[in-house]
């Protein structure tokens, strides 16, 4: 496969941020689908300067029980893929939750990577999607799906992966692919990886380590987490260059295959002061910039990582410069 040169940054898909809880994680709610974003939201982002956003959609929003597509969900990414035209905002679908799978054990999705019909249903998906915006391919990228989580995962993963991109192909053999590894997105096992399916498979990782910082005080972490410690940027240990040597073996694979590397998710939980916070992110874009990586906040506004977010007002001037 030959060097790929595709450049992130030109093609407009170099500085974003997810609009997490929109189409997913969320109680589906017509008052949430319709309501949490809405054009002036793109509007703002536009604003800020980002060139892109990350739409996570969960399967149920625009998928049946029995497989079959759900018009009225589609719509909702219409709507979404229109409004960002007239922002100037280029879009990652990204599938969140597929059946049978989701990155969150509290979603009781189970047995995706052993149940071909399951299976099937993910590949619909991607066949509907690839039809219905597959001539979008400038200004639409596709993520496969979020944060595949166990390593036992991996080899039907690599399976799964490969011939979802192949019947993508099909109908959208222009469009970019994001494909991400297992340890939920991690850039540490994105080396296990295979080659990437062809020169428009992009190698996606994310981001928030080390999770003694960005995740302090997550109620969602497991038991083995200490969720009532606090630890400041200079305790937790990280610095440019930590950050640095984390991401090589990322960088280097990308560099073997051909690919680049767009980091999906990135961030720090609200419960950090804004101001430690922004010394996390003022490492983390050093090495992004010397890198040329493609990057994506996690998240415009709620999910507990809220750019948007009333706390965020006293450093967000500051803040945007960085992530921009």
């Amino acid at each position: 496969m030959e060097r790929n040169n595709l450049m992130l940054k030109e093609q407009g898909f170099y500085k974003g941020i997810n609009l997490g809880g929109w189409l997913s994680q969320c109680d589906y709610s017509a008052q949430r689908l319709e309501g949490f974003i809405t054009l002036p939201d793109l509007e703002r982002i536009a604003g800020w300067g980002f060139d892109h956003v990350r739409i996570p959609v969960d399967y149920n929003v625009i998928q049946n029980k029995d497989g079959s597509m759900r018009e009225e969900g589609l719509q909702y990414i219409d709507r979404a893929l229109e409004w960002c035209r007239r922002c100037g905002l280029h879009a990652v679908l990204d599938l969140h939750k597929t059946p049978g799978f989701s990155f969150d054990a509290g979603e009781r999705e189970t047995g995706f990577f052993e149940n071909e019909a399951y299976q099937e249903k993910f590949y619909a998906i991607w066949e509907c999607l690839a039809k219905r915006y597959g001539s979008l391919h400038e200004r639409v990228m596709f993520d496969l799906l979020n944060e595949v989580t166990e390593k036992e995962y991996l080899p039907a993963w690599k399976r799964i992966s490969r011939e979802c991109a192949a019947r993508i192909r099909r109908y959208a053999p222009e469009t970019l692919i994001l494909l991400g590894s297992y340890q939920w997105n991690s850039a540490r096992t994105l080396p296990e990886l295979d080659a990437p399916y062809d020169a428009r498979v992009i190698y996606n990782f994310h981001f928030y380590e080390p999770h003694i910082f960005t995740h302090q005080g997550a109620y969602w972490m497991d038991e083995s987490f200490d969720r009532e410690r606090r630890v400041s940027y200079a305790e937790s240990g990280v610095s440019e260059a930590w950050l640095e040597d984390f991401l090589a073996p990322a960088l280097e694979k990308a560099a073997r295959e051909g690919t680049e590397l767009y980091c999906g998710e990135y961030g720090v939980i609200d419960v950090v002061p804004p101001r430690e916070a922004m010394k996390w992110f003022r490492d983390l874009h050093a090495v992004f910039e010397r890198h040329g990586i493609a990057h994506c906040l996690w998240s415009y506004k709620e999910m507990d990582f809220g750019l948007a977010d009333r706390r965020m007002d006293e450093v967000r001037a500051e803040l945007l410069p960085l992530l921009l």
